[in-house]
C-alpha cells in the first residue's frame, strides 16, 4: 500500500504537487479557524470566512473578512501567523528543513519539487539553498520583531508588544499585510522607526533571499552578481523610487497627507510605494487617496515582487524582460542583450505568457465581480488586482463581498500565489517537444 502511494506521488508533476500542497495547507488552516478556540466569541469562524482567511494567509495576501485583531483569539492569531510563515517560505521548504533536522535524506524527487517551489534553475546545491533561506528568514524576522516590540512597548504591555512585534515582523517579511491594529500602520504613520522597519522587512522579503545571498556573497563587486540579481535589484529600486515620487506628487495637496509635514509626506510616500508591491500594509486611510494614486498602486501591485520571494504579481523580472523586449524591438534588434548576456527566446515567450494569462484572469474576474457586487468599478478592479498580486490592500470592499464574490477572490488569491502558469501546467497535460518543424511564414503585426 505504501509503495503504491509512493509510485502515485512520484507520477505527479512537481507543479501538481505544489498546487495540491498549498490546497491541503489551506484546508487544514480553515478547519482550525472554525474551531471554538480560534475566535474571541468561542464560536469559531463560519466555514466560508475560515476558507477565505486561511487562503489569504497561506497565499500571503492579507485581505480579511474578519478583523484578526479583535475577532480572532490569541490562538487564532497564532494560526494565521503559522499559515503566513508556511505560505511565505513554502510548505516544501519547511518540510525539507524538518526532514534535515530529523536526519532524513532528501530524495531526488523531493529535490525536483523543491527546485520548482524555489524557482531555481538546477538541482545543484538545492538543499544548501533551503538551509540558507530558513536560517536567513528566522534571523531577519527575529531582528525585525525585536525592533518593532521595542517600538510598541510604550503603547501596550510588554507581553503584547512582544507578540505584536513578532506577528507584524513575520507578516511584513512574508509580504502578507495582516495586522492586529484594525487600521494597519495608520497609528504609526509618524513613527519613523516602525515605518522604516516595515519597509525594510517587506523589501528584503519581496526581493527574495537568494538575491541577497548572491549579492552578499560577492560584496560590492556588482559585476560578479548574477544577471537575475542585477535585474531584480535595479528594477526594485527603480519601481520603489518612481512610485514614491509619484505618490508624493499626487498626494502632496491631497486630504490623505493633509496633516503631515514635508518629511512625513516623504516617509509615507515611500511606505505606500513599498507596500503596494505586495505587502498590504497602509499608513493612511485608503479611501482618502486620489484616483491617480489608486491607479498607480494597481500598476505597482500587478508588477509585484521578485521570483523566489514571498511576494506575488507577475514579478519584477517578468516586467523587466517585457520592457527590454519592447525597447530592443523598437531599436530593430532581433536578440535581447543585457550586461553582455543574451536572453533566450523561450524565456521571453514565458514572460509574455505570464503577463497575458495574468492580465486575462484579472480582466475576467473584474468583469464578473462588477456584475455581482454593488461597488464602484475602480474598487472592484483594485480588489481583484490586490487579490491576484497577493497584496492585501483594499478600499473597503472585502468585508462587503457576497458569498459568490468571496469565492471568486479566494480563487484569485490562490491563482496569484501558486502562479497562473504553474496552476495551468498542473491542470493540463504537457505535450512533448515535436521532433519536426513546419515551414515558416510571416504574419503582419501592428
Amino acid at each position: 500500500m505504501n509503495q503504491r502511494f509512493t509510485r502515485q506521488r512520484m507520477s505527479l508533476h512537481p507543479t501538481q504537487v505544489l498546487v495540491l500542497g498549498f490546497f491541503a495547507v489551506i484546508v487544514l488552516g480553515a478547519l482550525l479557524l472554525t474551531m471554538p478556540f480560534a475566535t474571541v466569541d468561542q464560536r469559531g469562524l463560519a466555514w466560508l470566512d475560515a476558507v477565505f482567511m486561511a487562503t489569504s494567509a497561506v497565499c500571503v495576501t492579507g485581505l480579511a473578512v474578519v478583523d484578526p485583531g479583535t475577532q480572532l483569539s490569541r490562538v487564532g492569531q497564532v494560526i494565521i501567523l503559522v499559515l503566513v510563515q508556511i505560505g511565505g517560505l513554502g510548505f516544501m521548504t519547511l518540510a525539507a528543513m524538518v526532514a534535515l533536522l530529523l536526519g532524513k535524506r532528501i530524495t531526488i524527487n523531493e529535490r525536483v519539487i523543491l527546485k520548482e517551489s524555489l524557482n531555481q534553475m538546477s538541482l545543484q546545491g538545492i538543499v544548501r539553498v533551503v538551509r540558507y533561506i530558513v536560517l536567513l528568514t528566522i534571523s531577519i524576522e527575529l531582528v525585525g520583531a525585536i525592533i518593532l516590540a521595542w517600538s510598541f512597548r510604550q503603547q501596550m504591555p510588554m507581553s503584547d508588544a512582544l507578540f505584536n512585534g513578532l506577528f507584524h515582523a513575520v507578516s511584513a517579511f512574508n509580504n502578507a499585510g495582516f495586522d492586529l491594529f484594525t487600521t494597519s500602520m495608520v497609528g504609526f504613520n509618524t513613527h519613523p522607526l516602525v515605518m522604516m522597519t516595515i519597509i525594510v522587512l517587506l523589501t528584503v522579503g519581496g526581493m527574495g533571499l537568494l538575491v541577497w545571498v548572491n549579492a552578499l556573497g560577492h560584496g560590492w563587486h556588482v559585476q560578479r552578481w548574477s544577471l537575475h540579481t542585477k535585474i531584480v535589484v535595479i528594477t526594485t529600486a527603480t519601481l520603489l523610487v518612481t512610485g514614491s515620487v509619484l505618490v508624493f506628487v499626487f498626494e502632496y495637496n491631497g486630504s490623505a497627507f493633509a496633516d503631515f509635514t514635508v518629511s512625513q509626506k516623504i516617509l509615507n510616500s515611500l511606505f505606500q510605494s513599498a507596500t503596494s508591491r505586495t505587502a498590504g500594509f497602509f499608513s493612511v486611510t485608503m479611501t482618502t487617496l486620489t484616483s491617480a494614486t489608486i491607479v498607480l498602486m494597481m500598476m505597482l501591485m500587478f508588477i509585484g515582487a521578485s521570483p523566489g520571494s514571498t511576494g506575488g504579481g507577475i514579478k519584477t523580472t517578468t516586467f523587466a524582460m517585457a520592457i527590454l523586449t519592447v525597447y530592443n524591438v523598437l531599436r530593430g534588434r532581433s536578440e535581447i542583450h543585457v550586461w553582455q548576456r543574451t536572453v533566450t527566446a523561450p524565456l521571453l515567450l514565458k514572460s509574455f505568457a505570464v503577463i497575458f494569462v495574468s492580465l486575462s484572469w484579472v480582466m475576467v474576474m473584474t468583469l464578473v465581480l462588477s456584475v455581482t457586487e454593488s461597488a464602484p468599478f475602480l474598487w472592484v478592479a483594485f480588489e481583484v488586482v490586490s487579490a491576484f498580486a497577493t497584496v492585501g490592500l483594499t478600499l473597503g470592499l472585502t468585508p462587503a463581498l457576497s458569498d459568490f464574490g468571496k469565492w471568486m477572490i479566494i480563487a484569485t488569491m490562490f491563482v496569484g500565489r501558486v502562479g497562473p502558469l504553474t496552476l495551468f501546467l498542473a491542470l493540463m497535460l504537457r505535450s512533448k517537444e515535436p521532433l519536426y518543424r513546419y515551414p515558416e511564414e510571416s504574419v503582419l503585426i501592428g
